[in-house]
């Protein structure tokens, strides 16, 4: 069944989804949002219906709620500080009713396909029907499609991702297990911590490639995100070693812990943060291994050439960013690389946009919201787009702005510091303005 066009389409209603129909609502601009799961919250909804979220059960987000809140909704008051998935999702739900998104979003609906039409418009498959829209704004996220490490030989045990890990005994009974962890992400020292209480897993091994600077959740009291923050008008080298001389001073030597030394300064990778995983490593219940370099059947061999039995394996190794909607041909990602002016446009495709593609410091609850706020301009003709060519060196230099200082892996290709990015979004937002006013004077000046 063909629908009728319409303004435009979201497809997703996660975070990102919900932040771009507020602010298109508040433009009064019409919009469809296409949501596969019969709830919203995306990837913050535990046992999500469309089994694309990596929330487990005891998962706390590691941003102070101070950085996630609407600033025209504040989270309550009765919120703690470092919130639970459970209440991310309460907030989402709040949010859609309080600003009265809801009827936008047609749940179980997942989008089949989308394609850019010859008189460039959006043909878009979802359930039996096909619907038509002038714009395309993509809100599914990039943490629900595993991304698996190659190892030589394989485990006489079971080995699954990070993002089926439930719980202790859910999908996989772990206890009394020998259990490694590969990674040293924010989930994968979650669930280190968790997996490693005594009376669970009977030891508990964690792989990384590289030695890594784990960071509390608070210093002098406060949350970590409150006192180690960007600021635009001092170099980022400076501010780096001022933020590491602070967890040197406060928290000691990553090294004291029983930790290998990081082969990278701190913040030049995406934080980890944890106030329990180095003190369950100094207490030996964590023991840190360097990377696997074959897996022996029932045993792990390490690159230092150690071996040890290992039961299960959890892999904490990250996401690919895919679009399964898209013919791979028209647009994909390979090693996660995904050039974008601004983190939302592809030159040269106006009217497909991207919101909360990004590895966002400290949160992409606010970086979307900014993203949103932009989008929602542009959509209204308030603001226009600079040329092709201008977008694409746009892109070179926003990378060695926001990128080229971290580690080079697939986890940093969208690396993007929040304080950084809003106040380069501003200007173009500005200069985006004044081109969207002389494009207006002179399509005045022709009709007149």
């Amino acid at each position: 069944m063909e629908g009728s066009s319409s303004p435009v389409c979201i497809i997703g209603a996660g975070i990102s989804g919900i932040a771009m129909g507020k602010c298109l609502k508040e433009r009064g601009v019409v919009y469809d949002c296409f949501e596969a799961s019969s709830v919203l919250g995306g990837n913050w909804v535990f046992k999500n219906p469309n089994r694309m979220s990596s929330a487990y059960r005891s998962l706390h987000i590691d941003t102070s709620k101070k950085k996630l809140e609407f600033p025209d909704f504040p989270m309550p008051e009765s919120y703690p500080t470092f919130c639970h998935h459970s209440h991310i999702r309460q907030y989402f739900e709040d949010v859609v009713d309080h600003f009265g998104l809801r009827e936008a979003i047609r749940f179980e609906s997942p989008v089949r396909r989308a394609e850019l039409t010859e008189d460039r418009a959006w043909r878009i498959e979802v359930n039996d029907e096909v619907r038509h829209y002038d714009h395309l704004v993509v809100a599914t996220g990039h943490h629900w499609d595993p991304k698996w490490p190659e190892f030589e030989g394989r485990l006489d045990g079971p080995v699954i991702h990070s993002h089926d890990y439930i719980d202790p005994f859910d999908p996989l009974d772990l206890k009394g297990k020998r259990v490694l962890i590969v990674g040293i992400g924010n989930s994968a020292v979650d669930i280190a911590c968790e997996l490693s209480n005594r009376g669970l897993a009977e030891r508990l091994f964690l792989s990384t490639r590289r030695g890594a600077h784990v960071v509390p959740k608070y210093l002098l009291g406060k949350p970590i995100d409150q006192i180690v923050e960007t600021n635009p008008y001092i170099p980022l080298k400076a501010q780096r070693k001022l933020a590491a001389l602070l967890v040197r001073i406060l928290v000691g030597r990553i090294e004291d812990f029983g930790m290998p030394t990081p082969d990278h300064e701190l913040l030049t990778a995406h934080p980890t943060v944890s106030s329990d995983f180095l003190q369950r490593v100094g207490n030996g219940d964590i023991t840190v291994k360097p990377n696997v370099a074959a897996l022996r059947g029932d045993r792990v061999e390490f690159v230092d050439g150690t071996v040890e039995p290992i039961d299960a394996i959890i892999h904490a190794t990250g996401y690919k960013i895919t679009f399964p909607f898209f013919d791979q041909d028209f647009l994909s990602a390979p090693d996660n690389v995904l050039p974008l002016f601004k983190r939302v446009f592809v030159p040269g495709i106006d009217n497909l946009m991207f919101i909360g593609f990004a590895q966002a410091i400290p949160s992409i609850i606010g970086f979307v919201q900014d993203q949103a706020k932009w989008l929602a301009s542009y959509l209204a003709g308030e603001y226009a787009l600079p040329s092709v060519p201008e977008m694409e060196s746009a892109i070179q230099r926003d990378q060695a702005r926001h990128s080229s200082h971290y580690v080079a892996s697939s986890r940093h290709t969208m690396q993007v510091d929040h304080v950084l990015y809003a106040r380069d979004l501003k200007k173009e937002w500005k200069r985006g303005r004044k081109r969207a006013k002389t494009k207006a004077s002179a399509v005045h000046d022709r009709v007149v």
